[in-house]
């Protein structure tokens, strides 16, 4: 097969699952939260178990009139939305769905790669905060710029030490070194590690940039229709980004209980599908936090926690 159409093969792969995937974390987020908070509005749509409603919203957004405020900076203002998307389509292209470099495009610097592009999103954040002229907006764009750039240190040294414990920055070579004793040994790593992917993505309970209750929508406030659509796909897009990325550093990857690795991408998927359960059962179970105790627990908790693990995994790297 020629190196061109391999590469569109791959790249047409992961355009799929950019689409695809995300809405199907957002049809699961419907359901768990209609069952976990007895909502029966999202059981009707479609008849049966309420099939329709991801449907039913996306035409709802198509419907919905695309408004720019008048004193807007238009071109900020419309390409904010993009931003927020793009970096979450480039972080796919490098994850590593199951052995022997099936991924859109495998790097050996695959993690650094990784860590770089999604830093990205404080852009998007700060575009949209400011450029839609409303004192609502940009108080949401700053308590987003404070967060993301707080927590993209723990989130850092976090997958640092995997990476030094695996000897690699390559998102392969990770999976491909990993061992089931490292879900005890990396383990402090992996919460951390979980918990600034939460806030990188600003989901509750760290959604204090989107505060309904005192922003009316944060930084979102003034987008209607699709654009305001595009946020929230990138919103799940992330999802799927943060849990594939705990999945292949400290949850094995392709690797199962079989010692079969042509089902690898399946157990990549599954465990994958699993950590997005779980993010959508701590914006159901957990208040908002204060942005006093959102500081605190990146400064206080997390920033120590995983400067320790770091200090933990140099030790053993250095007696094994």
């Amino acid at each position: 097969m020629p190196i061109w159409l391999a590469l569109l093969i791959r790249v047409a792969a992961v355009l799929v699952a950019f689409l695809v995937l995300p809405l199907l974390v957002g049809q699961a987020e419907h359901k768990v939260m209609a069952h976990m908070q007895g909502r029966l509005g999202p059981m009707y749509a479609g008849a049966f178990h309420g099939w329709a409603q991801l449907v039913a919203d996306g035409l709802k957004f198509v419907q919905k009139e695309d408004v720019t405020p008048r004193d807007a900076d238009r071109s900020v203002f419309r390409l904010a939305p993009v931003v927020a998307l793009v970096p979450y389509l480039l972080v796919l292209l490098v994850i590593p769905l199951g052995p022997n470099d099936l991924a859109g495009q495998p790097l050996d610097v695959g993690l650094f790669f990784v860590l770089a592009v999604v830093g990205v999103g404080v852009l998007a954040v700060l575009m949209s905060a400011w450029a839609s002229a409303n004192n609502y907006s940009l108080l949401g764009g700053l308590r987003g710029a404070a967060q993301l750039l707080g927590y993209e240190l723990p989130l850092v040294l976090a997958a640092a030490s995997v990476a030094m414990a695996a000897g690699t920055l390559s998102l392969s070579g990770i999976v491909e070194a990993w061992r089931p004793w490292w879900l005890l040994w990396q383990a402090p790593a992996m919460i951390v590690f979980f918990v600034a992917g939460l806030a990188e993505i600003r989901r509750p309970p760290f959604d204090m940039p989107v505060a309904d209750s005192e922003l009316v929508f944060g930084y979102m406030t003034e987008y209607t229709g699709l654009r305001f659509a595009f946020f929230l796909l990138a919103e799940y897009v992330g999802i799927v980004v943060i849990a594939a990325l705990t999945t292949v550093l400290f949850l094995g990857g392709w690797h199962g209980p079989l010692a079969d690795d042509q089902l690898g991408w399946l157990w990549t998927l599954l465990k994958v599908f699993a950590v997005a359960f779980v993010i959508i059962w701590l914006r159901v179970s957990y208040p908002r936090l204060r942005e006093d105790q959102l500081q605190r627990l990146c400064w206080l908790v997390l920033v120590p926690a995983s400067l320790a693990q770091l200090v933990l995994t140099a030790a053993v790297r250095v007696a094994l």
